[in-house]
């Protein structure tokens, strides 16, 4: 009330004076002055604007009380709010009734929750690596993030929650890889991708090889087997100028696709990726193999390692007689599975039967299901012969499978033909002619129609019939085969037992196919340019290799988790920032479970194991990470 009082004072006052003015200067001797200058007369008092007109001093100094007064008044109402809640809480504090939960949510400004995870373990992993060194050293930048930075975010965004590149920044922005980068969240945009995508690209093979060579040494890698295989990935649009994306066959992707071929040597210590090459969509298996013979045989060279050390597991698709020849002029070992499609090497999988299979097998178990015999297999080309190592394997598991499904094709043949037989007499099945078109058919559609003898006959008394019947001397002859697959091999060293065991460790290199498309998801980036598709392939690449180095380390521990569990343990560590309204800031971790501590405490271990050099190499100098610092506590 005070308050309101003064304020019409105040302008009472104003009123009084400018009224006592305005008389003063009407009684003034300059009173005859002409109207024109009367202005003149009256400054401070009544002045003119252009399009407000006359603008007396009531009309200005009144707009600026009410901003004023309202300033003053909001200033004391908030003043009031915080005495009145200020009292409100010293009353509960004494009473004993102040929730600290209710102090802490009045106190706090804001709150932020960012994603940890497993990223400390993989950033420390990639440092390791010295992925981010690598990377500068070759594509050097002026620029306020480096190309190896960036490298780093979308390497570890491939193993923690692959996204496009137009969402990779936001996913920065949750994650605490701007406190560790030290960028904000909005540098990493999909212009910025793009461009250290076309950095990269021309130098893919030396960055991956030198990053190939740090994890090699000091994991202490055995180069001894190495398993090569290909893989395709199917894409999504056009890509009518890509010389590199085409239609093409493969085994894993439709035929009505474009796709690219990746071909990979995957080292069986720990099935870590090494050497690869992108192949067009139509570039067929086999022709992959010599180029890639020459790149591996120059490649365990430069490492020291003896060609005659290093045994090559290959899939079936992977040899022929040209590719027999040139393993042997080329000085490397092999272990390849063989399609007999030629004449000699289809009978070598008849040569014995199921009883004689049967005493011979090659896994030590009380009831074995894999059975071997040895033979000699001949390869000749362009005049060059050449003799090596071979087994035919019965696998029963497989054997049982062909052999069920054949018997389920058999029957639903004859319930079709069995159906044709019903349908005779109607229009179009009432000739000899019409109702064996329809049986060929049903033969054709069949997987199992060339074992079935059918036969289409008049009666005597003018009746078309039907009758079929098992060709059961054709179903001996493919049953003979079912499960025998042939391998073969120039290292004669190598017993029947080593043979299979090797062949069948191949898996783990096709394992790390299926890693790539499920968990790093390679296709969704929708990258239309050949030279960003690759560099993006590489830096999967490092995600693959930092992938599988991680796992084999932790194995090593006694964690017999994969990478992709120990994420997923790792996933809820989280970290919340808290702004009070005093302008401090406080950050905490979420409670760490037993298991997550656990977790850390191995990885941990099988990290510090990779900072070690085995066997440095002179004049490459190395740039360790700090060790990774654990909680002391459960909590």
């Amino acid at each position: 009330m005070n308050f309101a009082t003064k304020l019409t004072r105040t302008r009472i006052k104003i009123w009084i004076i400018w009224l006592a003015v305005l008389i003063i200067a009407l009684l003034s001797p300059f009173a005859g002055i002409e109207t024109q200058t009367l202005s003149t007369l009256l400054p401070g008092i009544v002045t003119h604007h252009e399009e407000d007109g006359a603008l007396f001093p009531w009309r200005v100094r009144r707009r600026r009380w009410k901003k004023w007064a309202l300033r003053r008044y909001r200033a004391w109402q908030k003043s009031y709010r915080q005495a009145k809640q200020t009292a409100m809480l010293a009353k509960l504090a004494l009473k004993g009734m102040l929730p600290i939960a209710w102090v802490v949510e009045h106190l706090t400004v804001r709150q932020h929750r960012y994603q940890i995870g497993a990223i400390p373990v993989l950033y420390a992993l990639l440092e390791t690596l010295e992925v981010r060194r690598i990377i500068n050293r070759y594509c050097p930048t002026q620029g306020d993030v480096d190309h190896g930075a960036v490298s780093l975010v979308l390497v570890i965004n491939r193993l923690t929650f692959p996204l496009p590149l137009y969402r990779v920044a936001d996913w920065v922005g949750q994650t605490v890889l701007t406190a560790a980068l030290g960028v904000p969240a909005a540098k990493f945009n999909d212009d910025r991708l793009e461009r250290t995508l076309d950095a990269l690209e021309p130098h893919l093979e030396a960055i991956w090889i030198e990053i190939v060579t740090v994890a090699l040494r000091k994991a202490d890698v055995d180069l001894s087997v190495i398993f090569y295989d290909l893989t395709a990935f199917a894409v999504h649009g056009r890509y009518a100028d890509s010389k590199l994306i085409d239609f093409g066959f493969a085994h894993n992707t439709p035929n009505d696709k474009r796709k690219f071929k990746l071909s990979l040597n995957t080292l069986a210590d720990g099935n870590l990726p090494g050497l690869y090459r992108l192949w067009s969509g139509r570039t067929a298996d086999q022709a992959t193999v010599q180029s890639n013979m020459q790149n591996l045989a120059q490649w365990l060279k430069d490492h020291g390692q003896d060609l005659d050390q290093t045994l090559v597991v290959g899939d079936r698709a992977m040899m022929n007689a040209e590719i027999a020849v040139t393993y042997d002029r080329v000085g490397l070992r092999h272990l390849t599975g063989l399609k007999a499609h030629q004449k000699e090497h289809r009978a070598l999988l008849k040569t014995w039967n199921d009883e004689q299979f049967e005493a011979c097998p090659i896994v030590p178990e009380p009831d074995p299901r894999y059975w071997g015999r040895g033979c000699t297999v001949t390869f000749t080309h362009e005049g060059h012969t050449v003799t090596h190592k071979g087994l035919v394997v019965v696998s029963g598991p497989l054997r049982d499978q062909f052999r069920l499904a054949r018997k389920t094709q058999l029957q639903e043949l004859d319930k079709e033909l069995a159906q044709v037989r019903n349908d005779i007499g109607q229009p179009r099945l009432r000739t000899i002619k019409a109702i064996k078109r329809r049986v060929n058919a049903r033969l054709r559609a069949s997987k199992t129609g060339h074992l079935m003898d059918t036969t289409v006959y008049q009666t005597p008394t003018g009746q078309v019939n039907i009758t079929w019947q098992i060709n059961k001397s054709l179903l001996a002859q493919e049953e003979r085969l079912d499960g025998r697959y042939l391998l073969v091999t120039n290292d004669w060293s190598l017993s029947h037992q080593e043979i299979f065991r090797l062949y069948r460790e191949k898996d783990g290199g096709e394992k790390r196919f299926l890693i790539s498309k499920s968990d790093l998801k390679v296709t969704p980036i929708y990258l239309h340019k050949d030279r960003r598709i690759a560099a993006m392939l590489m830096l999967n690449m490092v995600a693959l290799l930092a992938y599988s180095i991680l796992e084999r380390q932790t194995r090593q521990q006694g964690l017999q988790l994969t990478t992709r569990q120990i994420i997923q343990q790792l996933q809820n560590l989280t970290l919340i920032e808290t702004h009070f309204i005093d302008g401090s800031l406080m950050r905490r971790l979420t409670p760490i479970s037993p298991e997550c501590f656990a977790i850390l405490q191995l990885v941990a271990a099988a990290l510090e194991t990779l900072v070690e050099d085995v066997s440095p190499t002179p004049g490459l100098t190395l740039s360790l990470p700090p060790p990774l610092r654990l909680p002391t506590s459960h909590s």
